[in-house]
């Protein structure tokens, strides 16, 4: 179990600490270091202190180095001390010392060791700049590869999304990764990279769709409007419960997903799927009703639901969009099959094939 008290994260929820995500991420990771729980943690665990960062808009790669980064890692790299991020893309990959006497084929001659040179952009990494190291996962010589990347070592491109956090671009300029770094991997471990990356993010939007429906009944609960509280109105007790309801949904979905990473198997990939596509698609009605029922006020300073709502515009099309996981469903509910698709909606797609 996490021997963590949540509300510790509650100093870091101030206005002016989570409005300036960027500068104040450094910050928060090295007051929270050493409270953070160990790399044992089970996923349900993990997803349960994500949706608290999400909730409280904490700034910081929380999420990304647990749920992430750190577990990546353990599949054979060392895991280093600080925050850490994660990144996924195409780079051009090459053996840094090559062997003069193998076979040439289409990637070059083989390497008398794992060490390679890389070159590429990856874009959108999330913050790049906080983090001591990024864990990239592309395509190399010997096939999928994961390495570490020290974002020094690559020009880094300031970039940030909607809410403010960064989004940075590391321009990697023939950059050598050194043997220990580098780790080939098997077919599942890319797989397993981008569902981890996806649920990291589903659980976030879970956080900050329940810290929507906290302001939304603290405000129709408090403001007046004609003698009357705002939610005693018949119209904004139906837009009250649809907000719920929306958020059930995406809570739900996480939890799902949760269990089953933690059971393994397909499971996994259905169950975060299935998440994070409702998480997106729910973001747009979570974040409709949320401003419709604060009124004008909810844009303002003087409201934090801004920075629940900034969040989930932003994070909805992170790590897959509702339409990519969408397809992959569309795509696993088509293998199944007529006789086959019962099964795997109700056994979170354990009974698929992946």
């Amino acid at each position: 179990m996490i021997m963590i008290d949540t509300a510790i994260f509650a100093e870091f929820a101030s206005g002016d600490i989570v409005a300036h995500p960027a500068e104040s991420a450094a910050g928060v990771w090295q007051a929270l270091a050493d409270r953070l729980p160990s790399p044992d943690a089970t996923t349900g665990e993990l997803v349960a202190l994500a949706r608290e960062v999400g909730r409280l808009a904490v700034p910081g790669p929380i999420a990304e180095t647990l749920l992430v980064a750190r577990p990546l890692l353990a599949s054979g790299l060392e895991i280093p001390d600080g925050p850490i991020t994660y990144a996924i893309g195409d780079l051009q990959v090459r053996y840094a010392h090559p062997d003069s006497d193998s076979r040439v084929g289409p990637f070059g001659a083989a390497g008398t060791d794992r060490a390679m040179r890389v070159s590429g952009v990856l874009h959108r990494v999330p913050w790049a700049r906080t983090a001591v190291e990024v864990v990239v996962l592309t395509r190399g010589p010997m096939g999928p590869v994961l390495f570490r990347l020290d974002p020094t070592a690559a020009v880094l491109q300031p970039g940030v999304n909607i809410a403010g956090e960064p989004r940075d671009a590391l321009v990697l300029n023939d950059i050598e990764i050194p043997a220990d770094r580098v780790l080939p991997i098997g077919g599942a471990v890319p797989t397993e990279a981008r569902t981890r990356a996806a649920l990291a993010r589903a659980a976030l939007m879970a956080g900050a769709a329940q810290r929507c429906v906290e302001l939304t009944v603290r405000h129709t609960t408090t403001r007046e409007q004609f003698g009357r509280a705002l939610r005693n109105f018949q119209a904004v007790k139906q837009e009250e419960a649809k907000l719920i309801e929306e958020t059930a949904l995406v809570s739900a979905a996480v939890t799902a997903a949760a269990d089953a990473f933690d059971r393994g198997g397909a499971a996994a990939e259905f169950g975060t799927a299935v998440a994070k596509a409702q998480a997106s698609e729910s973001a747009a009605e979570i974040t409709r009703i949320a401003h419709q029922l604060h009124g004008a006020i909810g844009f303002t300073e003087l409201t934090p639901l801004r920075f629940a709502t900034m969040r989930l515009w932003s994070w909805r099309d992170e790590d897959g969009t509702e339409s990519d996981w969408g397809r992959y469903l569309g795509r696993r509910a088509l293998r199944a099959g007529a006789d086959g698709l019962w099964p795997l909606l109700t056994s979170s797609g354990t009974s698929a094939s992946a």
